[in-house]
């Protein structure tokens, strides 16, 4: 099925001037999406929020954001100006899933990420489950820099500075949630990716940079150049790193040391294993030279896909994505990827 044109977005300059860009360019559709049930969190969590009963929350975000990542912090200011919407309204589109909080119950599952090492071919697919029928807020953004050469090109949703992505040095990150420790105000991970992407040439100091950063949830990032496929768990207190030519993740911690402190329940967990059992089996069937539409078809079969059952506080596919990292290029199934068809976005 062929879907209209995805939003993309340009954003170039200082901070500022790309935050003013995003904005601008997306300030109708922000504040329907702010203006509808406060971007659609009263229509999934049990207890509704109200802006007044957020803003100390968001305040304490704000400061850690300011401290750890100025330059996004600048930028979300700008996103303001350029939409019309407050600083508080701004931070807040980066902090939907803070604001959600430590959900252990998950539906159908959640992403499935994979990423393959190849100094012809890297490359990290997969499916992007959310609650909140989110489909509807996807952005591709191209981030240019004023102080830099690299570019990034982004997955965004509803204002986020970041999801997942790739950038012009050849490296891509995914993302996975994983569910541990305590959740507490920090960095977004949506916004640690795109920290990453602005500031990394490799696996190596993609690395680096996200330990140095004061994450505020648990995630799995995905990380892969020509020369590593890692993927790398946060469990709230410390880290741990598999590796390996080809990286398969779901929703369960997978390394040894961070296992115990998973908090995923018994039957999100059996989804989140059968998902990576079925994708490491595809995925042997599926060559190095691989197209990305091969990569697709893969993520948008079940149990991978989680089609739509008409409840928004379901997570289900909303998209599925394959970076091409050496290409700088995002292949992109807006939706339910069985049933749409791929919308190809380029650093160029």
């Amino acid at each position: 099925m062929d879907v209209p044109p995805l939003p993309f977005v340009r954003a170039v300059g200082d901070p500022y001037e790309r935050g003013l860009r995003h904005g601008g360019e997306r300030a109708a559709a922000l504040h329907a999406f702010h203006d509808d049930s406060l971007c659609r969190l009263n229509k999934l969590l049990d207890r509704p929020v109200t802006p007044a009963g957020l803003a100390p929350r968001i305040e304490e975000y704000r400061h850690a954001i300011e401290a750890a990542v100025p330059e996004l912090a600048t930028e979300i200011r700008g996103l303001a100006a350029g939409a019309g919407l407050t600083e508080a309204q701004a931070y807040l589109l980066q902090l939907r899933r803070e604001i959600m909080g430590y959900r252990t119950v998950l539906a159908m599952g959640d992403c499935t990420t994979y990423a393959r090492a190849d100094d012809r071919n890297p490359v990290v697919a997969q499916t992007v489950d959310l609650s909140g029928d989110l489909d509807d807020q996807i952005t591709v953004l191209d981030v240019s820099r004023t102080d830099t050469s690299r570019r990034s090109l982004l997955l965004s949703f509803g204002g986020l500075l970041g999801y997942l992505g790739l950038n012009s040095s050849g490296l891509a990150v995914g993302l996975n949630l994983v569910l541990a420790g305590g959740w507490r105000p920090g960095v977004p991970p949506y916004l640690a990716v795109r920290h990453v992407l602005d500031h990394a040439d490799t696996v190596d100091e993609a690395l680096t940079l996200l330990r140095g950063l004061p994450l505020a949830s648990s995630r799995c990032f995905t990380l892969c150049d020509a020369r590593r496929a890692v993927w790398a768990e946060y469990d709230g207190d410390g880290w741990r790193v598999g590796e390996g030519p080809e990286t398969t993740h779901t929703n369960h911690f997978l390394h040894p040391d961070l296992a115990p402190h998973d908090r995923l329940n018994v039957f999100a967990r059996r989804s989140s294993v059968r998902r990576l059992d079925t994708c490491r089996a595809r995925l042997k069937a599926l060559p190095a030279t691989a197209h990305p539409e091969d990569h697709l078809a893969l993520l948008a079969a079940p149990p991978l896909c989680v089609a739509d059952n008409g409840d928004i506080r379901r997570e289900r596919t909303v998209a599925a994505a394959v970076l091409l990292p050496g290409e700088g290029e995002l292949h992109l199934r807006p939706g339910n990827p069985a049933l749409n068809a791929t919308q190809v976005f380029r650093l160029c």
